[in-house]
């Protein structure tokens, strides 16, 4: 067991955040201790392709730099970023583009949009707000740099900061409202942390393995959820950050922790509904009744509603899946060589592969009216589609 976290951990990205995460120190999991190039990366075999794959457009935004930008899809546009402040719009059906703006400042976190506002964070803790014409509206900042995407809501936008603080901006002016604060511990994953807002409440993981689900009127706590539980002697045994994106449905919201666990919880009381013992560092999604997860050692794993075992893809092993996107009869991944890979719903057979332009995906694809979106780290955005 210590082996296999040993290998996900790079001793130059165990950095001292002081200033940036108020002490704190960083992991991260994408850049693992003493791998190699290709060390550890299963080879990707012939597949037999049930599926034929269309790219429907493609587009080019700019270079991510490492960090997990992702698309936002909002009123029939799709908006994105790169890390050097490029902020691009385009159609959702053609990819055309619409604008193309500079903001002048490095982003690191984003893109959210409601398709009248587009927010992006900034690695100097700046949040940015423009209008939809790409002009800028407002600017605000939070304690320490946005490593994922702002959520636009009615009259709000909600921010995660890296330092474990969520803030709510008036979306007209860029008022604080509120602060939602928790404690960190030692060492912390910089990973993807993002948020889920739903029926009036903005669901965050956090590390220290807690899943809560707070007020979006006033960033009062609702309830909080035990994913995981540190376990271990040091420091480094005992991260068990909540990961990715909560998934939030009509009664349940479910979570996954790095070494740690999933998790499902009753929306209303958030008390415990199942857990299973499982390590991510991507995240997970819900669809037709099963969770996905995609595991640190690069297996997606299925389980029912009730967290019984359904099935283990293993074959992309070291490949370092992203969160996996749930559509109907196939779940899509991207992997660390740019592959796009559609895994069966029923068994997890491979059943198409799609290969972009090499460079990692990591942040989960993003679905679009007849396909989904698929952001690369040198900036390509693939727009695909299978039947």
């Amino acid at each position: 067991m210590m082996r296999r976290r040993f290998a996900f951990l790079r001793a130059a990205l165990v950095l001292a955040m002081a200033g940036t995460l108020a002490g704190c120190a960083a992991l991260n999991p994408f850049n693992w201790f003493g791998r190699s190039e290709k060390e550890r990366r299963a080879p990707l075999t012939e597949i037999k392709q049930s599926l034929s794959v269309r790219t429907l457009w493609q587009a080019s935004v700019g270079d991510s730099r490492g960090y997990l930008l992702a698309p936002a899809v909002a009123g029939g546009s799709v908006y994105a970023a790169a890390y050097d402040g490029t902020v691009v719009r385009l159609e959702e059906e053609t990819g055309k583009q619409i604008w193309r703006v500079d903001v002048g400042d490095a982003i690191t976190g984003g893109v959210g949009s409601d398709g009248e506002r587009v927010v992006v964070g900034t690695a100097e803790g700046e949040v940015i707000t423009l209008d939809n014409d790409g002009r800028l509206l407002w600017r605000a900042r939070v304690s320490s740099e946005v490593l994922s995407p702002p959520a636009v809501v009615g009259d709000r936008v909600v921010v995660r900061s890296a330092d474990n603080r969520i803030f709510a901006f008036d979306a007209r002016d860029g008022k604080r409202e509120w602060v939602y604060s928790r404690s960190a511990p030692a060492l912390i994953v910089r990973g993807p942390f993002d948020m889920e807002v739903r029926g009036g409440f903005v669901f965050a993981g956090f590390p220290g393995g807690k899943l809560v689900a707070v007020a979006l009127n006033n960033g009062g706590l609702r309830w909080e959820g035990t994913v995981a539980l540190p376990r271990g002697t040091t420091e480094l045994e005992r991260v068990a950050d909540v990961v990715g994106k909560p998934w939030v449905g009509d009664r349940e919201a479910c979570a996954v922790a790095y070494q740690g666990r999933i998790a499902c919880f009753d929306l209303r009381s958030g008390n415990l509904l199942w857990a299973r013992d499982i390590s991510s560092s991507a995240g997970l999604d819900v669809g037709d009744g099963n969770v996905y997860v995609s595991e640190d050692a690069g297996a997606v794993t299925a389980f029912n509603r009730s967290g019984a075992s359904l099935w283990r893809q293993d074959k992309l092993a070291g490949r370092e899946p992203s969160a996996p996107l749930a559509l109907g009869p196939e779940i899509v991944v991207g992997d660390v060589e740019g592959y796009v890979h559609w895994l069966a719903r029923e068994d997890g057979a491979f059943v198409a592969r799609q290969v972009t332009d090499g460079s990692p995906i990591r942040a989960a694809p993003v679905p679009i009216a007849g396909g989904f979106l698929v952001q690369t780290s040198k900036g390509g955005l693939y727009a695909l589609h299978a039947e």
